[in-house]
């Protein structure tokens, strides 16, 4: 059971981190941020577009596993 501390939420605390450390592995790898300025709107929102297609892949995945 989680510990209750009513100045801190250590769930959206560890969202945070991972938020964090997300844009730190980006930065690495693009060498940039998401402030950059060379992407359509349309581009952004394929960029959105296929990532959001990955996460159906990995319910699905999930799924099929707990199913068999």
């Amino acid at each position: 059971m989680f510990k209750c501390n009513l100045m801190e939420d250590l769930i959206v605390k560890s969202v945070i981190d991972k938020f964090k450390n997300r844009s730190e592995v980006g930065i690495k790898k693009y060498g940039t941020t998401l402030m950059r300025d060379d992407l359509t709107e349309l581009e952004w929102i394929n960029h959105l577009q296929e990532e959001l297609m990955d996460s159906i892949l990995y319910l699905e995945r999930i799924k099929q596993e707990i199913n068999n």
